[in-house]
C-alpha cells in the first residue's frame, strides 16, 4: 500500500493573524510525500536529508487518515522539499497536505474536487467521476472518498495537535491544496472564495528564519481595522493593492523592515511580506519584477523567480 503526492508552496496576499480571515495564493515550488503503509499499527515520519527533523506534523497526517479511513495501518511518510523552511512561504502546509493526499492514495480513497464536481484526482490525474452515486458527504461517509477540502482540514487538524501552528493557517493550507488565490476564515476552517491569477513571482528569502509559532498575535491584532480594509480589496479582487497594503501593516506588526517593500513599488505595487516572514514576495510581469531583483540581490539570501499555478496539490505515480 504505497502513495506519492505533492503540493505547491505559496504566497501571502493579505495575513489572518489580525482577524482570522486570510488569503494566500500557489506558487510553482513543490514539496513531494511518499506514504508506505503496513499493518505494523506504528507510524514513522522520514524528512529528505534532515535526519533530525521533527516529524510530528507528517506522522499526525498518515494517522487521522488511517484514522478515518484506514484500519489501524502503520507504516512510513517520507518528505521532500525544496521550499525553505519558517520562512513564510507555508512549507508546513505543503507537507501537511502532501502527507495527506499520499495516505489517501496508499489507502485508496478517491479525492474529489467539490469545486469542480466533474473532476476527480486520482491514480495520477484528472478523471470524470463515473459509477458513484450519492453526494459527496454519502461518499465520504462511506469511505469510498473525500473531498479536496476534508483533505486540507485534516491537515490543518494535524498541525494543530503537532503545534506546528497556533490558527492552523487554513489560507495558507488551501492555497496549497486548490492553487490559485484562496480566501478562508481562518476561525471557522471555511473556503470563502476560489479565484486564478496569472503572475510571475520573485521570492526573496533572507537566511534568518521566523517561526509562526512564535509570532505575537496580541501585537498582530491590533492591526484589525487595517485587515478589515484589506478584506474589502480583496473581495473585490485588487489582490495586488492587498498585497501592498498588508506588506506595511504586517512588517509593522512583527517588527520587519519595509525597505524591500519601498524598493519594489516603483515596479509593481503586488509586494508583501509573506506569512510571518522573512520571506518577501513580489508579484506581477517578469519584465517588471527584473527591476526588483537587481535590487534585491543586493541584500543577503537568496532571490528567485517562480509562478503563480492554478492546480494545487496532486496524487503522483508512485511507480
Amino acid at each position: 500500500m504505497k502513495g506519492h503526492a505533492a503540493a505547491p508552496a505559496a504566497g501571502t496576499i493579505l495575513c489572518a493573524f489580525a482577524t482570522g480571515y486570510g488569503a494566500a495564493f500557489g506558487i510553482d515550488k513543490y514539496g513531494t510525500a511518499t506514504v508506505e503503509l503496513d499493518d505494523s499499527g506504528d507510524i514513522y515520519g522520514e524528512v529528505a536529508d534532515k535526519p533530525d527533523m521533527d516529524t510530528r506534523l507528517i506522522e499526525r497526517c498518515v494517522e487521522r487518515c488511517v484514522e478515518r479511513f484506514g484500519d489501524n495501518e502503520g507504516g512510513v511518510v517520507r518528505t521532500d522539499s525544496d521550499i525553505p523552511m519558517a520562512a513564510g512561504l507555508k512549507s508546513s502546509s505543503v507537507v501537511a497536505n502532501a502527507a495527506v493526499l499520499a495516505t489517501l492514495d496508499a489507502l485508496d480513497v478517491s479525492i474529489i474536487d467539490t469545486t469542480d464536481q466533474n473532476a476527480m484526482y486520482s491514480d495520477g490525474g484528472q478523471r470524470l467521476i463515473s459509477g458513484q452515486d450519492g453526494t459527496v458527504d454519502d461518499l465520504e461517509q462511506d469511505g469510498q472518498a473525500v473531498s479536496l477540502l476534508t483533505a486540507t482540514r485534516i491537515g490543518v487538524e494535524a498541525a494543530r495537535d503537532a503545534n506546528v501552528t497556533t490558527t492552523g493557517a487554513f489560507d495558507d493550507a488551501t492555497a496549497s491544496m486548490f492553487g490559485g488565490v484562496t480566501v478562508t476564515d481562518n476561525l471557522e476552517d471555511e473556503l470563502i472564495t476560489r479565484d486564478t491569477v496569472d503572475w510571475d513571482v520573485l521570492v526573496w528569502t533572507p537566511p534568518k528564519q521566523a517561526f509562526s509559532s512564535e509570532v505575537d498575535h496580541d501585537r498582530c491584532k491590533q492591526l484589525a481595522p487595517l485587515a478589515d480594509e484589506i478584506l474589502d480589496l480583496v473581495s473585490r479582487e485588487k489582490y495586488q493593492d492587498a498585497m501592498m497594503i498588508n506588506g506595511f501593516g504586517f512588517c509593522s506588526a512583527l517588527r520587519f523592515t519595509c525597505e524591500p517593500i519601498v524598493e519594489a513599488l516603483p515596479a509593481t505595487k503586488g509586494v508583501s511580506l509573506s506569512g510571518s516572514g522573512p520571506s518577501f514576495v513580489a508579484v506581477g510581469k517578469r519584465d517588471d519584477l527584473e527591476e526588483v531583483k537587481e535590487k534585491w540581490e543586493l541584500r543577503e539570501g537568496s532571490v528567485w523567480f517562480t509562478k503563480t499555478v492554478e492546480r494545487g496539490a496532486h496524487i503522483l505515480d508512485s511507480a
